[in-house]
C-alpha cells in the first residue's frame, strides 16, 4: 500500500497490486483483455470519437463568432461602439467556454474548475466592460475559440479517415459482393489504367484486407486519444483559471486549514489543562485544606495528606511540562532537531535510531512542524505498529526538508481511513508539503515527509 497526500511536489507511488486481478484501484477488477483488443470497443473510445466529431461544428461557430465580432469591434473603434462590441465577443466566448467544459466534463472526463469570476468595484455598464476587457480569462476564451478550429479541422479529418478505413477493410469480407453486383468489378480497384486492373476479389485478398483493416481499427482509438489530449490541453490551459488564480484559491484553502488546526490545538490545550493539571491542582487544594484541619487532632493523618499532595503535584508538574513540550519544546528552540528529535525517540516504547544531516537549521515555523510530524509518527509506533525497532531521518534535498520514519511492524496503516495520519497530511499541505506513506500488510511502514526550505 502506499499513499501520497498533497500534490504541489514530489513523486507518487504506483497503487499497489497484491494479486493478478486488481489493478490498485478499489472496485475495479484487472480486465482479462489487453487494451489494444478491447479499444474499439470501449465507451470511453467512442465517447473521444464522439467529442472530435463535434469539435468540428462547434469549432465553425467559436471561429466564425470570435472572428466576425473581433473584426467588427476593431474596426468601430474609431467610435464609441467598437468598445462594448469587444466586451460582447469576450462575453460570448466565455459563455462558448462553459459549453466547452461541460463537453469536455460529459465526453472526455476532464474536469476544470471554473476560471476567476469577474469581480467589478463599481456598478453599472461601463464598470462591468472594464473588468471584462481586463479580464485575462475573457481573452484566453477568445485565443481558445482562434486555435480550436483549425485543430478540430485537422483531428476531424485524421479521425475520421482512420476510423472509415479501418472498419470498411476490417468489415470487407461482409461487403465485397456490392462490387460485383452492382458496380461490375471484382471488388476494391487497387490499380487501374484502363487497360489493367488490380482487384481485391480472391479469398486470400479478402483475408489480408481484413486483415489490414483489423490493424487500422486497433489502432484508431489510440491515435484518436492522442488526438483529444491536444484538446484536454486547449480546454484545461485556455478555458481554465489560470496559475495565479489556483494558487490564490489554493492559498485561501490553507488558511482555512491552518485556522481551524489552531483553533483545534486551542481546544486541545484547555481540555489537557481542564482535565488534568487543573483537576489535580483542584484536587490538590482541597487534599490541603484537609490536612490543614486535621494538623492538630491527627498530625500523622495530615503528614500522610501531605504526602499523597506531594505526589499530586509532582505528577501536575510533569503534566504541564508534558503540555508545554507539547506546544513548543525548549529544547527545540535552544538545540534544534537533532536533540529534540532524540528526547522524543528517548520517550518512545521501542528502540529508535535518529539520525539529522543538517548543516543549518530551517525557519523555527518549519522546524516546529517537522518535531510535531516525527513525533506523530513515533507516537504511532508506541500505540499502533507492534513494532521492534524504528529510525528516524531528517535531511536536506534542495529546497526540500526531508523527514522519514520507518518501522518493522505489522504495516498496514490506511490514511484514507481518516487516521491522524490523513489530519497530519493537511497539516503539511498547508505549508506546501507532502505525505507518502508506504506501508503493506505485514510492514514495514515507511512514512516520508517533504517540507519547503525556508531559513
Amino acid at each position: 500500500m502506499a499513499t501520497q497526500y498533497g500534490s504541489r511536489y514530489g513523486q507518487g507511488y504506483g497503487p499497489y497490486s497484491g494479486d493478478g486481478f486488481h489493478d490498485g484501484t478499489p472496485g475495479r477488477r484487472r480486465h482479462l483483455v489487453p487494451a489494444g483488443l478491447r479499444a474499439p470497443f470501449e465507451a470511453r473510445s467512442w465517447r473521444e470519437f464522439g467529442y472530435v466529431l463535434l469539435s468540428l461544428p462547434v469549432g465553425i461557430m467559436l471561429f466564425t463568432y470570435a472572428v466576425t465580432m473581433v473584426s467588427l469591434g476593431v474596426g468601430m473603434l474609431v467610435t464609441f461602439f467598437g468598445v462594448p462590441v469587444l466586451a460582447a465577443a469576450l462575453a460570448g466566448c466565455r459563455l462558448f467556454g462553459v459549453l466547452e467544459r461541460a463537453r469536455a466534463r460529459g465526453l472526455l472526463g476532464l474536469e476544470v474548475a471554473e476560471p476567476e469570476p469577474l469581480r467589478t468595484k463599481e456598478s453599472g455598464v461601463l464598470a462591468w466592460t472594464g473588468t471584462l476587457l481586463k479580464s485575462g480569462s475573457s481573452w484566453r476564451a477568445l485565443l481558445y475559440a482562434v486555435l480550436q478550429f483549425p485543430w478540430a479541422v485537422f483531428s476531424f479529418s485524421v479521425a475520421v479517415t482512420f476510423w472509415s478505413l479501418g472498419w470498411g477493410l476490417l468489415t470487407y469480407p461482409l461487403w465485397f459482393w456490392v462490387f460485383p453486383m452492382w458496380a461490375d468489378q471484382g471488388g476494391i480497384q487497387l490499380y487501374g489504367d484502363g487497360q489493367h486492373g488490380i482487384y481485391l476479389d480472391n479469398p486470400f485478398e479478402i483475408t489480408v484486407t481484413a486483415l489490414v483493416g483489423l490493424l487500422f481499427t486497433l489502432a484508431t482509438p489510440w491515435i484518436v486519444r492522442a488526438l483529444t489530449m491536444v484538446d484536454r490541453v486547449l480546454v484545461h490551459g485556455l478555458l481554465g483559471p489560470s496559475r495565479l488564480s489556483a494558487r490564490v484559491v489554493e492559498l485561501e484553502s490553507d488558511r482555512g486549514v491552518v485556522v481551524d488546526t489552531a483553533a483545534a490545538d486551542l481546544r486541545r490545550i484547555e481540555r489537557d489543562l481542564h482535565d488534568g493539571a487543573q483537576a489535580r491542582l483542584v484536587a490538590l487544594a482541597m487534599d490541603l485544606g484537609l490536612a490543614k484541619e486535621k494538623l492538630a487532632e491527627d498530625p500523622q493523618a495530615a503528614a500522610r495528606m501531605v504526602d499523597e499532595a506531594h505526589g499530586e503535584v509532582k505528577t501536575a508538574l510533569q503534566e504541564l511540562r508534558d503540555l508545554a513540550r507539547g506546544i513548543h519544546p525548549a529544547v527545540l528552540t535552544d538545540r534544534g532537531l537533532d536533540a529534540a528529535l532524540s528526547s522524543v525517540a528517548s520517550r518512545c516504547t521501542v528502540p529508535v535510531r535518529v539520525e539529522v544531516d543538517l548543516a543549518q537549521r530551517p525557519a523555527p515555523a518549519i522546524e516546529g512542524i517537522a518535531y510535531f510530524t516525527v513525533s506523530e509518527l513515533l507516537q504511532n509506533v508506541s500505540k499502533h505498529s507492534g513494532a521492534r525497532s524504528a529510525s528516524v531521518d531528517v535531511w536536506r534535498a534542495e529546497n526540500r526538508l526531508m523527514l522519514q520514519v520507518v518501522d518493522d511492524g505489522v504495516g498496514g496503516a490506511d490514511p484514507s481511513e481518516g487516521s491522524g495520519l490523513a489530519g497530519l497530511a493537511e497539516r503539511l499541505d498547508a505549508v506546501d508539503g507532502i505525505l507518502v506513506v508506504d506501508s503493506p500488510a505485514g510492514g514495514p511502514t515507511r512514512v516520508t515527509a517533504e517540507l519547503p526550505w525556508r531559513r
